[in-house]
């Protein structure tokens, strides 16, 4: 698949991750390791990460700077509604998700009609802020791998740890004090990019490859995520009481 146009971060985009950059500069020690591969670059991509925290887009828009990817982000339907926010998000060229709606399906036409222009995609591909108790990946939804479908863009699967600890899941309840905590003892957030997932073998004509997909990029988020936690395999050293847990969606984690 080759773009159609060149994709041109807007300078409020531009801006919005400089400014993400500082904030976690401020409250956080972030290490940013692995890269977009050369080829990658400049071309349709989709880069799936990993959810734990509402701190997530913040570090993830800082490390994609620190690597110079500019990507429009699929984001929930919510933040679009916020008085000032929402403006922003689409002044950005970021994409509305309408999950549970029947609007919903815009979504992937919005995100298709992105990548056949030439933009880096960020997405989520669990759908939300994962439940899981341990705080692994949950399984995905087919979005993404509709999206692949449609696009045959290459996925690159981030993965992220140490966010959950900078401010609650139930923000903005109880956010102040745990981000004055944060500005004393600025935890260690990693980012970690890693190889392009290897979706061969999948069949698109056979029912439930949206799924298939999906699943092969969890997974593969999944085993960049161990290194970042390897002193936490199975419970988090931090516990966000916030935070709800249920099993509903969790995923096999053989590959750990």
């Amino acid at each position: 698949m080759s773009p159609s146009t060149s994709w041109s971060p807007p300078p409020l985009l531009r801006f919005a991750m400089l400014l993400a950059e500082g904030v976690v500069r401020l409250l956080t020690r972030m290490e940013v390791t692995g890269d977009i591969p050369a080829g990658l670059r400049g071309r349709p991509l989709i880069l799936a990460a990993n959810h734990i925290s509402p701190f997530d887009p913040v570090a993830v828009a800082a490390a994609f700077r620190r690597l110079g990817v500019y990507p429009r982000i699929m984001a929930n339907a919510g933040l679009f509604r916020t008085p000032v926010i929402g403006p922003l998000m689409r002044w950005q060229g970021h994409i509305q998700v309408d999950r549970g709606e029947p609007t919903a399906g815009n979504a992937v036409t919005d995100s298709v009609t992105a990548l056949n222009g030439g933009a880096p995609l960020m997405i989520y591909p669990e759908g939300r802020i994962g439940l899981d108790p341990g705080m692994w990946p949950e399984r995905g939804r087919t979005g993404v791998g509709r999206l692949v479908l449609a696009t045959g863009a290459p996925v690159v699967p981030i993965a992220i740890w140490g966010s959950h600890e900078v401010i609650p899941y139930a923000a903005p309840t109880g956010m102040w004090p745990m981000v004055g905590k944060s500005l004393r003892h600025r935890p260690r957030v990693r980012v970690h990019v890693g190889p392009p997932v290897d979706l061969s073998g999948i069949d698109a004509a056979r029912p439930g490859a949206a799924q298939r997909i999906a699943d092969r990029i969890i997974d593969a988020i999944t085993v960049e995520l161990a290194p970042l936690r390897a002193g936490e395999p199975d419970v988090p050293r931090f516990t966000d009481p916030s935070r709800p847990t249920e099993t509903r969606r969790a995923r096999p984690r053989s590959a750990r």
